[in-house]
């Protein structure tokens, strides 16, 4: 086994991995061994077969659809041979120095279930580190502030900015850092989730089962925003509904009884309103592909509540397991 398995997950976000394997392939090192797998999504559009050929030293994988982030994880890592795994997203730019951190200090702590660093935007600015675990508490924008002003004193100390290594609640699935034991402990990526909260579950997880989710602050990954999720208003209304959906999936696995009776309402009810409203505009400004969106939003989640109560299941339909089920 060699210490450090990438595990990228790619759907036609071509230019940003190539920069990304660029800087993987341009690493020299004597510190750490790793190897960089490559999972395709299906992209369908005949480029895969040219990046094999640019990089003969990255392992590609195809996978047998758009399965979703979650699902081109595990298929990244059964294909592993790692004692270490890295989930980066194609549109980050990684450095030997932020891997070798990363693989220490999970190394030398194995209680951290999941280890992090700062991720910086183009213009190195930090991307927010302090993140708590949605609940009712934080399920909208005034209940938010007003958890954040009760607990202010305590977000003070815990992310102090003294602090090299911090404890948020969760990490963004850009750069995610486990041992492959960890990731055996609560199998893998939860797959009900197609697009988005994915990471937010992992962490949930490993927490539930006694571990920690610590974020480096003296090494740091350079993360471009955007990627296959903005290539048109059809995939960016799609992406941005999944964002809705997979709201409905964390509550359904992470909250019980009567507060997850209330929170699912509370969702449905103020979700079905905004978007209703955001309709309204796009049907008035058609001719605003920022506020046409709205349209196809709309439309794909009230077809999403449809299945929802027909199928008995929050599960995203694009899910592999929601699949499997039918």
């Amino acid at each position: 086994m060699i210490d450090v398995s990438i595990v990228i997950v790619n759907y036609k976000s071509w230019n940003a991995l190539s920069e990304c394997l660029e800087a993987l392939s341009n690493i020299e090192n004597t510190r750490f061994s790793m190897e960089t797998i490559v999972v395709d999504n299906c992209s369908g559009d005949e480029k895969l077969d040219a990046f094999k050929i640019q990089f003969p030293k990255i392992k590609f994988v195809e996978n047998s659809g758009n399965n979703g982030f979650a699902n081109g994880c595990n298929v990244g890592a059964n294909s592993s041979t790692g004692k270490f795994l890295l989930f980066l997203n194609p549109d980050t730019v990684a450095n030997e120095a932020a891997i070798y951190e990363l693989w220490q200090t999970a190394k030398n702590n194995p209680d951290f279930g999941i280890a992090t660093c700062s991720q910086i935007d183009g213009q190195e600015k930090k991307y927010k580190e302090v993140r708590f675990f949605p609940s009712l508490k934080t399920l909208f924008g005034p209940f938010r502030a007003l958890q954040k002003f009760l607990i202010k004193n305590k977000i003070k100390s815990d992310f102090s900015s003294d602090k090299n290594i911090i404890f948020p609640d969760w990490a963004t699935g850009a750069v995610i850092f486990m041992s492959k034991n960890w990731f055996e402990k609560i199998n893998g990526w939860n797959e009900k989730y197609w697009l988005y909260f994915e990471d937010v579950d992992i962490c949930k997880r490993i927490i539930d089962v006694g571990g920690k989710v610590a974020l480096i602050r003296n090494v740091s990954i350079l993360h471009k925003h955007g990627g296959a999720s903005r290539i048109n208003i059809k995939t960016k209304a799609l992406t941005k509904t999944e964002v809705l959906i997979s709201q409905h999936v964390f509550f359904n696995d992470h909250s019980k009884g009567f507060q997850q009776f209330i929170i699912q309402f509370l969702l449905v009810f103020s979700l079905i309103i905004e978007k209703f409203l955001m309709l309204i505009l796009g049907l008035i400004f058609f001719f605003v592909p920022k506020l046409k969106v709205n349209i196809l939003i709309f439309k794909n989640l009230m077809s999403y509540y449809f299945s929802a109560l027909a199928n008995k299941t929050w599960t995203s339909p694009r899910a592999t397991i929601y699949k499997k089920q039918k």
